[in-house]
């Protein structure tokens, strides 16, 4: 199936197939929203609800989507991902977020997202599925590890200043 480049996701949600009935994508305002609770467990540096909603706003015009677990209205984990090429792997899924909620580890809801991101991805014709973990987070390693995922890199980084010391 071919994804449509830089379309709104509503133009291509309907293209993927997921048959967990309990997984969905939060494509609303609403649905983001309620992702925000567990988001917040992942990334604790998001100080409020309206700045996770402007800030995956902007990743939506990136493709950005959010595969989400519901146990009825609640949100109890989530995937946030997108499509991505380059020269190293060709056309992939890169998943920028996977976390479960509080109480909800242990519930194989994680597997779960990764196993319709796997098959999203075959859908979409991607031919690897990329994510990155933190150096120091054994569990999350040896959860990817168990999934199937190995390493391949390392990823490097810094911080871009302005001249005056603070960010660009």
């Amino acid at each position: 199936m071919h994804h449509p480049a830089h379309t709104s996701p509503g133009a291509w949600s309907a293209d993927w197939r997921i048959e967990d009935a309990a997984l969905r994508h939060a494509d609303t305002e609403v649905e983001q929203r309620a992702c925000f609770a567990a988001m917040h467990e992942l990334r604790p540096h998001l100080k409020s609800e309206d700045e996770f909603i402007e800030r995956i706003g902007r990743q939506i015009r990136q493709d950005y989507r959010i595969l989400a677990a519901w146990d009825d209205d609640q949100v109890v984990a989530l995937a946030g991902y997108r499509f991505q090429e380059n020269l190293v792997y060709g056309k992939f899924l890169y998943v920028d977020d996977l976390v479960s909620a509080t109480g909800q580890r242990g519930k194989r809801w994680g597997e779960r997202l990764l196993k319709a991101l796997d098959d999203v991805a075959l859908q979409a014709g991607c031919v690897r599925l990329v994510l990155d973990t933190g150096m120091a987070n054994a569990l999350a390693q040896r959860f990817y590890f168990r999934q199937g995922l190995l390493t391949g890199a390392l990823r490097f980084g810094k911080p871009i200043v302005g001249p005056t010391g603070g960010a660009a």
